[in-house]
């Protein structure tokens, strides 16, 4: 079970990136137009926002509503200050909120919007507890891990199934979506940029400014060599594993 101490390291390092997970501003974009054109009187919630750059891609892209929730206020603060740099006080709403009990009443969007964030609570439970807040007819859009191969190597196992348990190939993934009474209008691969120059670059230089600063305390270094790893096996083993957008119907 992570420290306080764990928690206060991992924190320091993913609050200095611009994304706390893989993505482009082009695969947000292409997931929208698996779906109807959003208007002002449509409402977007997007779950596990992170600092909020895709929240803001889907502003631009759309006219809609947009709240967007996490669980770490200062991702929520940081998301506050490019809400107003942008000038979507009146577009995006950012709040604290945990998306195992989201306070929303039911049918009260018509998108629900979720990249990289889902294996947090687990992909079936995500669809399961989630749908109640769509629409009659709404769409839930997903970024989620999956295995592209079959019997990938045990120190990549061990290294993803640790941060996401219930890991799975893309079948399994289509099973569950049917399971829980979804249609799904389409699925692609976010590509290797969305991996490497939007979220492992950045990493590797936040965590070199993070272990240069920490030099001699081992549980920062610890922190820091745990997300060293996931980077290199990803050089390893970049065909193996690899995130999928996955555009689903109520």
């Amino acid at each position: 079970m992570p420290t306080e101490s764990f928690w206060k390291y991992f924190f320091e390092i993913f609050e200095e990136l611009p994304r706390q997970g893989p993505g482009t501003r082009e695969s947000t974009e292409r997931a929208l137009k698996s779906i109807p054109r959003l208007t002002k009187e449509h409402r977007i919630l997007d779950i596990g926002c992170g600092t909020g750059t895709q929240t803001i891609d889907l502003a631009r892209s759309t006219e809609a509503h947009i709240v967007a929730v996490d669980n770490h206020p200062p991702f929520i603060d940081t998301l506050a200050k490019k809400i107003s740099e942008h000038g979507f006080e009146g577009r995006i709403t950012a709040q604290v909120g945990d998306m195992a009990d989201l306070k929303f009443p039911d049918g009260s969007f018509d998108v629900i919007w979720s990249e990289g964030a889902i294996f947090i609570i687990g992909f079936s439970q995500g669809l399961k507890s989630w749908r109640r807040l769509l629409k009659p007819g709404g769409h839930m859009v997903i970024s989620e891990f999956c295995w592209f191969k079959d019997n990938p190597p045990k120190e990549l196992i061990e290294t993803h199934i640790d941060g996401c348990p219930a890991a799975q190939n893309v079948a399994a993934r289509h099973q569950a979506i049917t399971s829980q009474g979804f249609k799904l209008l389409n699925d692609f691969v976010l590509p290797a940029a969305g991996w490497w120059e939007n979220y492992y670059v950045p990493l590797q230089g936040v965590l070199d400014r993070f272990r240069k600063k920490h030099t001699g305390n081992a549980e920062a270094l610890e922190v820091a060599a745990r997300s060293q790893e996931e980077i290199d096996l990803y050089l390893k083993y970049p065909d193996f594993f690899g995130y999928v957008f996955f555009i689903l119907k109520t």
